[in-house]
C-alpha cells in the first residue's frame, strides 16, 4: 500500500523523534559516565587517544600491560582507571554516530524546523569529540576539562530540545497550558542562564580538584570567610603541559574556588525559589513541585558531598542532578517562549484578516 505525502513526512518525522529520544537517554549515560570517569581520577587512564595503550579497548593481558608499560614509561596501566575510560569513550561514540544517522535522516526532508538545529547539535558533538581528546592530549588542563563538561550539558540541552520541538512545536497545549507563565519569562531565563553558569563553577571546582577544599558546612574550615586566593583560582591562563591529574592549586586558591560554587548555589537557591513560587501563584503547581523538588535534590547532594567526604555514589548523583536541573529549566523555559510565540503569531494574522476584510469591504 503506497504512502501519501502526509503519511511519509508522519514516518520519517516518528524515527527521527525516536532516534532523538534515544539519543537523549544515551546523553545522559554519556554525561554521568564522565563524571564517573572525571571522579575516580581516569581523565588519564589512557594516555593516548582514541585508543587506549594503542588498543582498541585496553590492555588486560598480562604480555600486552608489560608491552603498554614499555611503550608508556611514564604512564603504567592501572586497570582500575583503563576501562573506565573507554567505557565513556564508547558511549561517546556511539552517540556521535546516532546523532550523524539523524543529520542524514534529515535530508529527506530539508524544509523541515529542526534541520539546522541537527545540524547544530552534530557540530558539537564533533567538538565535544575534540575536547574528550583535548582533555587526554592536554593532561586534564583545567579549561579543557570544564569545557568538556560543558559541552557534554549543552549536547544533552540540544536533544532534549530536539526531543520538545519534535512533540510539541506548533500544539495549541503550550498556548492554552504555557500562555499565563508568560511573565515569568525574564526570570525562568535568568534562572536559566544562572545554572549555566554554577553548572561551570561546579565544572572548575571539579577540575581543580577544589570538592572538599571546605570539609565542613556550612563553615569553611571552622570560619564563614577564610583565607581564600580568588586570583589564582580563577587564572584561567594556567600553563598548558603539567599534568594537572590531582590538581596544581595551593589550598588557598582551591578554597577560593569552593567558596565561588557555594556562593553560586545560594544565588541559584534563591532564584529558583522566587521562581517556583510566582509559577505556584499562576497556577503551574506540577512545575513549582518539579522545579522546587529538582532543586531541593541537588542542594542536599551537593551538602552530602562536604559533609560525607565526597562518596562517589553522592559525587555522581551530583553531576546527574545538575544535569536533570538544567532539563528542567530548559523545558520550563521553552515552553512558555513557545506559547508566547503562538500567541503573537496569532495577533499577527488576526490583524492581517482584519486589514484584509477592510481592504475588501471598501472596494466594494
Amino acid at each position: 500500500m503506497k504512502m501519501n505525502s502526509l503519511q511519509k513526512i508522519n514516518f520519517r518525522y516518528g524515527w527521527r523523534y525516536r532516534l532523538a529520544l534515544s539519543g537523549c537517554a544515551l546523553a545522559v549515560v554519556v554525561v554521568v559516565l564522565g563524571a564517573f570517569t572525571r571522579l575516580v581520577d581516569a581523565g588519564l587512564g589512557c594516555p593516548d587517544w582514541p585508543g587506549c595503550y594503542g588498543h582498541l579497548t585496553w590492555p588486560n593481558e598480562i604480555h600486552e600491560i608489560q608491552t603498554a608499560n614499555k611503550a608508556f614509561p611514564d604512564a603504567p596501566v592501572d586497570a582500575n582507571k583503563t576501562w573506565p575510560e573507554m567505557v565513556h569513550r564508547y558511549f561517546a561514540g556511539v552517540l556521535l554516530l546516532l546523532v550523524a544517522a539523524l543529520a542524514f535522516l534529515s535530508w529527506s526532508w530539508t524544509k523541515q524546523p529542526t534541520f539546522k538545529h541537527i545540524h547544530f547539535l552534530l557540530a558539537l558533538i564533533i567538538l565535544q569529540a575534540a575536547f574528550g581528546m583535548w582533555t587526554v592530549t592536554l593532561k586534564l588542563w583545567p579549561q579543557v576539562v570544564t569545557a568538556h563538561l560543558l559541552g557534554g550539558m549543552a549536547t544533552l540541552s540540544m536533544l532534549w530540545l530536539l526531543v520538545e520541538r519534535m512533540r510539541y512545536e506548533g500544539s495549541r497545549r503550550y498556548l492554552n497550558k504555557y500562555l499565563a507563565l508568560s511573565n515569568l519569562r525574564p526570570l525562568a531565563f535568568l534562572t536559566a542562564l544562572l545554572i549555566i553558569v554554577q553548572i561551570a563553577l561546579g565544572g572548575w571546582t571539579s577540575s581543580n580538584y577544589a570538592a572538599l577544599a571546605c570539609p565542613d558546612f556550612p563553615t569553611c574550615h571552622g570560619q564563614w570567610f577564610p583565607q581564600a586566593n580568588f586570583d589564582t583560582g580563577f587564572n584561567i591562563s594556567q600553563q598548558i603541559g603539567p599534568n594537572y591529574l590531582g590538581g596544581a592549586l595551593e589550598n588557598d586558591a582551591r578554597t577560593a574556588i569552593h567558596l565561588t560554587h557555594r556562593f553560586g548555589a545560594v544565588l541559584v537557591t534563591i532564584l529558583m525559589l522566587i521562581l517556583v513560587f510566582y509559577t505556584w501563584r499562576a497556577g503551574a503547581r506540577r512545575w513549582a513541585l518539579l522545579l522546587s523538588s529538582l532543586l531541593l535534590l541537588q542542594v542536599g547532594l551537593g551538602i552530602a558531598n562536604v559533609v560525607m567526604f565526597l562518596p562517589l555514589p553522592i559525587a555522581v548523583a551530583h553531576n546527574a542532578g545538575a544535569a536533570l536541573l538544567l532539563l528542567g529549566i530548559i523545558t520550563f523555559c521553552y515552553r512558555i517562549h513557545v506559547a508566547k510565540k503562538m500567541k503573537a503569531r496569532e495577533r499577527s494574522l488576526k490583524k492581517l484578516t482584519n486589514s484584509s476584510e477592510s481592504v475588501l469591504v471598501s472596494n466594494l
